[in-house]
């Protein structure tokens, strides 16, 4: 499993994807909204490297997350069986969220770039604080912290 600083810069975490036939179009470039899935892959894997578990947190302490702005430049295409690095920064942590740089790349350059503001939620939707694990986990990846333990 990536983990923080696994092939990337200190403070960067690192999640490879390969492009199968499902996320490509007919002439062989990937979807433009299948980035987004990488991506979103990508941010789980760094949560989990916090030691943050998406499915408890919302048990335990009834919040999740929520993308609340993306912004997402395209620069070149990924294809079909590309191996591809998706690779996520922690920026800015609130009271209620947490903002990321992602890139998304192949060997040769980078393809896509996205900036996200993740917003926590309670069961109802409203934002609600992060909880002081969610927190201490987080700044610990903004630290550059890479001897965590999922």
């Amino acid at each position: 499993m990536p983990e923080v600083g696994d092939g990337a810069a200190p403070g960067w975490h690192r999640f490879p994807v390969r492009v199968y036939w499902e996320d490509t179009d007919a002439g062989g470039i990937v979807y433009y909204a299948n980035y987004l899935k990488f991506a979103e892959r990508a941010r789980t894997e760094v949560l989990r490297s916090a030691g943050i578990d998406q499915s408890r947190l919302m048990d335990a302490e009834g919040v999740s997350f929520a993308v609340r702005r993306c912004q997402i430049e395209f620069d070149a295409p990924a294809r079909l069986d590309d191996l591809l690095d998706v690779t996520t920064r922690v920026t800015d942590l609130g009271g209620a969220s947490i903002a990321m740089h992602q890139v998304i790349s192949r060997i040769d350059r980078d393809l896509v770039r996205l900036a996200l503001d993740i917003a926590c939620v309670d069961r109802s939707g409203r934002p609600a604080r992060l909880p002081p694990a969610v927190r201490c986990g987080v700044a610990a990846l903004m630290d550059g912290n890479t001897n965590r333990n999922a």
